[in-house]
């Protein structure tokens, strides 16, 4: 199978940021180890929160200050900005409808290592949301490893609860 450059691209951004991903979920708690469970639940849920509002408040800014999208993308077609910051935040729901639950049952959960790697999956998620959007014009390849600590940490601490529940 042969990959064109773009592929080649997107699988590099997708290995670091899964090994990236490997290092902050398993090791990465060391950084939050004394915070307290609020503190903690804070962190967690907070930070992706943040990633969101950043992305619903560029489309909302952007369609407050251009008449061709105020409408809203129901009732227009809409400019190339406005469906690219739409598809901005399209993904980052998508990423958060993910992190959320799996945030919550690690949080829960009674493995106290699983907990203390809840915080620092978020603190990547916002990194990588953040990088996401900065390099998302630039193509595929460059957004790749924001893509990647945002979805990567997530999936990794799914996988090691489901591990564990069924170990």
């Amino acid at each position: 199978m042969h990959l064109n450059q773009k592929q080649r691209g997107v699988a590099v951004g997708m290995v670091v940021g899964l090994a990236f991903s490997f290092v902050v979920v398993f090791y990465g708690a060391r950084v939050f180890i004394n915070l307290d469970a609020a503190d903690c639940f804070a962190i967690s849920f907070l930070l992706p929160a943040v990633a969101l509002f950043v992305a619903i408040a560029r489309l909302a800014k952007h369609r407050f200050f251009n008449a061709a999208d105020i409408d809203g993308s129901a009732l227009t077609a809409g400019t190339d900005q406005a469906r690219l910051l739409q598809a901005l935040l399209q993904n980052t729901l998508e990423q958060l409808a993910l992190a959320i639950p799996v945030y919550i049952v690690a949080l829960f959960g009674s493995h106290e290592s699983v907990q203390d790697a809840v915080p620092v999956c978020a603190c990547t998620f916002l990194a990588g949301r953040v990088l996401f959007f900065v390099s998302y014009k630039r193509g595929a390849s460059a957004r790749a490893f924001g893509f990647a600590i945002t979805f990567y940490p997530t999936v990794l601490l799914m996988g090691w609860q489901l591990l564990l529940v069924f170990s």
